[in-house]
């Protein structure tokens, strides 16, 4: 059986403390690989080598740092089908989602190519009689990622390029329940000349995390994850004196008005819900529906669902696989078979789905819950799986305040062909990204990716400017030089004396 140790040091370092933790193949159930669990040593061998790295790559030049990341990406570029590989055996999505998520990742790797711009400092000239301010931006020291199961290699990547870029180096951990790519992202990093324990990627559980945590070397963490885990991320390294960015879960609504295209919504709805199986933070899992036109809606949404094939994401011709765990199927069913006793109508029915050949795989099919109430455990929890909820209202105001209450503000979407019904819905919706009759509406690298309330823990959002600024700190200096002319006597500079 394959097992993945821990990456330190710029090379593979197998575990010590004896805990293993299993992978599984989530179209077959069969265990693939076990994953080294870090003991807290552990966790201290891989911060020491990041602290020791840290010493000769803070002071390397911005020209000599973006050379190793454009090596990097064209490895990575070149790597891209053996990557989504590893995911689809892993998590278990679709090759063409796996791709896709690679390509996301990319996006940042790209823009910390340019981090030159993004650390440009300021200077004002003459505040005062001979006195210039300037204001730089400089790296944290060690930094730490942690990272969630469903994208094991795009929110890698939101993190460790430019936290790199910025000076800083890293400590990757990543899920366990898929830890293959975060080793191959490494190793190709090493492969692109980056020195060694700048990235450095330690397995674990809660043992690992909590370490560092807790590290007093560990300047700064960033998370993706759910919101009580964000939560106790946020709340543990801030009493350590760390700066944290912990993004967590949410509830994503989609708005669809009456004089929308309702085609182009069912289209939106289908593939925000139900791709990648529903397991992103991204995910829609809400569409409100207002006056009238929820009935077509639905039966258009019902219609496109039942068109999606479930399968096995080594097949080209499925678009939707496995969920990630047995235990997480179980949950995510159990949402739909409570839903019709807490007042909604199944629409859809994907508990009892199976794949032929495939029967002990984390099968499931899609859901569809119409006339869901706000009181339900359908709507309140975040179910990350392919469960969609229809919520009627009848007006724009309506819709509005729904969504407004919700506790989560991660991403949300309205479909209409008003514009002015758009710009109202833009200032006035609760949350941190919004789409435009787009139904996901994720930033690209260049601006920031994250929610608002419940979503977000911490201040600054995920890559983009943002991303820089939550990797460096800055410092101001205020300079004043005396004349050269006022040198004095004795030291000749070739300066008149005169004025």
């Amino acid at each position: 059986m394959k097992t993945v140790n821990h990456w330190i040091g710029g090379k593979t370092v197998e575990g010590t403390s004896g805990n293993y933790g299993e992978v599984t193949d989530p179209a077959t159930g069969a265990v693939t690989t076990r994953v080294a669990f870090a003991s807290p040593d552990e966790a201290d061998t891989a911060v020491a080598a990041a602290k020791d790295a840290y010493r000769t790559w803070r002071d390397s030049s911005l020209s000599a740092r973006t050379a190793v990341l454009f090596r990097y990406r064209a490895l990575l570029d070149a790597h891209r089908d053996e990557i989504a590989a590893l995911i689809t055996a892993e998590h278990g999505k679709v090759h063409s989602d796996a791709l896709g998520e690679v390509a996301r990742g990319l996006e940042i790797v790209e823009l910390a190519c340019g981090i030159t711009t993004q650390l440009k400092g300021e200077l004002s000239t003459q505040v005062s009689q001979r006195v210039d301010v300037s204001s730089i931006r400089q790296p944290l020291g060690v930094v730490a990622g942690i990272t969630p199961f469903n994208f094991p290699a795009m929110v890698p990547m939101w993190m460790f390029p430019l936290a790199i870029a910025c000076g800083n180096t890293f400590v990757l951990k990543p899920s366990e329940k898929d830890p293959s790519a975060a080793n191959l992202l490494a190793g190709l990093a090493a492969e692109a000349g980056l020195p060694d324990g700048v990235l450095n990627v330690l397995h674990g559980d809660r043992v690992a995390v909590d370490a560092l945590l807790n590290h007093p070397d560990v300047a700064a963490v960033s998370f993706v994850g759910s919101t009580p885990i964000a939560r106790h991320i946020h709340a543990t390294a801030s009493a350590n004196g760390k700066r944290v960015q912990a993004l967590g879960g949410a509830k994503n609504h989609m708005l669809v008005l009456p004089d929308a295209d309702l085609d182009a919504a069912a289209d939106a709805a289908v593939s925000a819900a139900y791709g990648s199986a529903g397991e992103r933070c991204m995910a829609i899992s809400a569409v409100v529906a207002v006056g009238a036109i929820g009935d077509e809606l639905v039966a258009r949404i019902k219609e496109r669902a039942g068109r999606i094939k479930i399968g096995p994401g080594t097949d080209p011709s499925s678009e939707m696989g496995p969920l990630i765990t047995a235990a997480h199927r179980d949950k995510v069913a159990s949402y739909v078979t409570g839903a019709a006793a807490q007042g909604a109508e199944v629409v859809l029915d994907g508990t009892g789905f199976t794949v032929d050949g495939f029967e002990d795989g984390h099968w499931i099919g899609l859901s569809l819950l119409d006339h869901v109430s706000t009181d339900s455990d359908a709507y309140r929890d975040e179910i990350f799986g392919p469960v969609l909820c229809v919520l009627r209202v009848g007006t724009y105001e309506e819709g509005v305040a729904l969504m407004n209450a919700s506790p989560y503000g991660n991403g949300t979407a309205i479909f209409t062909r008003d514009g002015g019904a758009a710009r109202r819905f833009q200032l006035e919706i609760e949350a941190g990204m919004v789409g435009v009759n787009v139904p996901i509406p994720v930033p690209v690298g260049y601006h920031s990716f994250g929610g608002w309330k419940d979503s977000l823990f911490g201040d600054h959002h995920i890559y983009g400017n943002d991303g820089v600024h939550f990797y460096t700190r800055g410092k101001v200096t205020t300079t004043r030089w005396p004349d050269p002319a006022d040198t004095p006597a004795g030291v000749d500079l070739g300066f008149p004396r005169n004025h």
